[in-house]
């Protein structure tokens, strides 16, 4: 079974009305109990929520959340240097523009203040002790 298909059987119960037949549950009906219809609008909103994930998670380039290699911080950093676009640079790497910025970031060919990226530990979205200042681009 489908998690869609889950889901409108789950939204039918949990609205107290048989999922193949429309027909309205009598009140004395297991399904019109409010712990029940509680518990099948919880499990509703999580089979919603997982949905949505695994749309959002299908929608990423496909190397989002990997670990850089040594070789993929070369060609990031020369394509940089050479002066492409982020976006084409993100479609190359299979990586979101805001994983561009913060490799760039990392690597002090950007500030973190330029690059919107906010960096652990900072409230302000600045760079923390650990990384650039935010002063200006640092030129690598």
């Amino acid at each position: 079974m489908e998690a869609t298909e889950a889901l409108g059987i789950l939204s039918a119960l949990a609205n107290g009305v048989h999922p193949n037949t429309g027909e309205v549950f009598p009140p004395e009906s297991p399904y019109q109990q409010p712990e029940v219809v509680r518990a099948l609008f919880v499990a509703t909103r999580a089979l919603e929520s997982a949905s949505r994930q695994s749309t959002r998670a299908r929608a990423l380039p496909g190397n989002v959340g990997k670990p850089w290699t040594g070789e993929e911080d070369q060609r990031l950093l020369a394509a940089f240097d050479a002066g492409q676009a982020l976006g084409g640079i993100a479609r190359a790497h299979e990586r979101t523009i805001g994983g561009i910025e913060a490799r760039l970031v990392k690597h002090g060919r950007i500030a973190a203040a330029e690059s919107g990226v906010r960096m652990r530990g900072s409230a302000s979205g600045g760079a923390t002790s650990s990384g650039p200042s935010s002063a200006g681009p640092v030129v690598g």
